[in-house]
């Protein structure tokens, strides 16, 4: 007999790479704003 696909397993692996593709993501713009923050003041 076939082993059955784990759905949820593979559902959960990718949220957790969404998640922290979207972290990444987040925290590049933090940087970005944070470099422009000094030369506007």
């Amino acid at each position: 007999m076939a082993k059955k696909p784990n759905y949820g397993f593979e559902k959960r692996q990718k949220e957790i790479a969404k998640k922290a593709k979207k972290e990444e993501k987040n925290k590049r713009k933090q940087e970005e704003k944070a470099e422009e923050s000094p030369s506007e003041n």
